[in-house]
């Protein structure tokens, strides 16, 4: 299990060029360096399922010693990358449920899991989301205990948003994260999804699940209490980027097949300051 060693965090972190690395810039030192420590965790964590040149049964195995080593990490001194991780753990308070929680998630997806119900989905949008969120407001730092709720709904928020921009994406792998209830209501078939075809009916209902979204980006709005808003920073960063996303996806009218929606590293940082600038203002 070698290749499982997570070795320098904010390589790792930087190289996943993801959305969030604009807002990890205006976390002071140490809290940004143990929040490249988790993402690094997460990203790695969910890299194990994702390897397809390997057997489900390999994948599984290497996510159950993965747990183990997590466990091992939290009970006893260790001298690997998991010491790091326990570190960041013990000093921001980040239980260990959390992690194992997200492991979880990650677990569904090699299970094949079948979303039937939007009530089923949304407890995969959690564990791989929500609790990626509840940790990080850990390291953030926040007064109120209301904004546990705001970092659940807006995990629910971009995890629609990540499902929504990478319909093509899972496909390829075999997955589609639309509930059955949701593709029967607007007559679309798994089949139509996994040859990519752009219709009326997959067009409604990807409108459908953006409004969704975008209720849950509307939810975690009004949940931010007031005293948390500047500690919360990082998170709003986050959410202006990916609503901008599922802005750019509506602009395209959910047409996802022809070309990954993303947002132009330009865009992000217009995004960013923005966002420093509304809070500044507010307070």
């Amino acid at each position: 299990m070698n290749d499982l060693q997570l070795v320098d965090p904010a390589t790792i972190t930087k190289q996943s060029k993801s959305n969030f690395l604009y807002s990890f810039f205006f976390l002071p030192r140490e809290k940004r360096q143990a929040i490249y420590t988790l993402y690094a965790f997460c990203r790695q964590t969910d890299d194990i399922a994702d390897r397809l040149d390997e057997p489900v049964e390999t994948r599984l195995r290497k996510l159950n010693w993965w747990e183990r080593e997590l466990k091992r990490c939290f009970t006893r001194n260790v001298s690997s990358y998991f010491a790091t991780l326990r570190q960041v753990a013990e000093h921001f308070r980040i239980p260990l449920d959390y992690f194992l929680e997200l492991i979880e998630g990650v677990r569904m997806d090699l299970h094949n899991f079948q979303y039937r119900t939007f009530e089923d989905l949304k407890l995969y949008c959690y564990r791989v989301a929500s609790i990626v969120g509840l940790m990080s407001i850990q390291i953030f730092g926040f007064r109120d205990p209301l904004t546990r709720k705001y970092a659940e709904h807006l995990g629910i928020a971009l995890q629609l948003t990540n499902i929504l921009r990478d319909v093509k994406k899972d496909a390829r792998m075999g997955r589609i994260y639309f509930p059955a209830t949701d593709l029967q209501q607007f007559r679309v078939k798994p089949q139509d999804i996994f040859r990519s075809r752009y219709t009326p009916n997959f067009r409604q209902l990807m409108a459908f699940e953006a409004q969704r979204a975008r209720r849950y980006y509307q939810l975690a709005t009004d949940a931010l209490p007031p005293s948390d808003r500047k500690n919360m920073l990082v998170a709003e960063i986050m959410r202006a980027i990916y609503w901008a996303l599922l802005e750019k996806m509506e602009q395209v009218q959910y047409n996802v097949f022809d070309e990954r929606i993303r947002i132009s590293n330009p865009g992000k940082l217009v995004i960013t300051l923005r966002t420093v600038s509304r809070i500044k203002l507010l307070g």
